[in-house]
């Protein structure tokens, strides 16, 4: 879970990152298809998504020692 999570937070961040540089990943190419405003919803959506799993994963992970 904590994997998934990180991927998609950085992917997210990568994201915005590189929107600002006329960049874009190719497999996040489809984000920016139906418009500016649906990609930032997007965008925000993975970013804050990764961070909920990357968190959960990382309080199962410090539960089980």
């Amino acid at each position: 879970m904590q994997g998934l999570g990180s991927l998609l937070f950085l992917g997210g961040v990568g994201s915005s990152i590189l929107y600002f540089l006329n960049m874009q990943f190719v497999l996040l190419m489809w984000v920016d298809m139906w418009g500016d405003s649906v990609g930032w919803i997007i965008r925000i959506a993975m970013i804050v998504a990764g961070a909920l799993l990357w968190g959960a994963g990382m309080m199962l992970d410090s539960g089980e020692e």
